[in-house]
């Protein structure tokens, strides 16, 4: 599994983060999320999903 953030939509909200913090982190200059790899390991392929749920601007992509 992959997953995607897409620095046009984020908004900075930090739910991903906060559900994921092994997957995401906060840039410094805007505070926008990104995925720390794209590859997703196997046992957080559920923070991965509960990341894309909580994400209110829909901004993270699974594949």
């Amino acid at each position: 599994m992959k997953v995607r953030v897409d620095p046009g939509i984020c908004q900075g909200h930090t739910l991903c983060a906060m559900n994921a913090p092994e997957l995401f982190a906060l840039r410094d200059e805007d505070g926008h999320a990104y995925a720390i790899d794209e590859d997703v390991p196997q046992e957080q392929e559920g923070a991965a999903r509960e990341a894309v749920r909580s994400c209110p601007e829909r901004a993270i992509d699974l594949s």
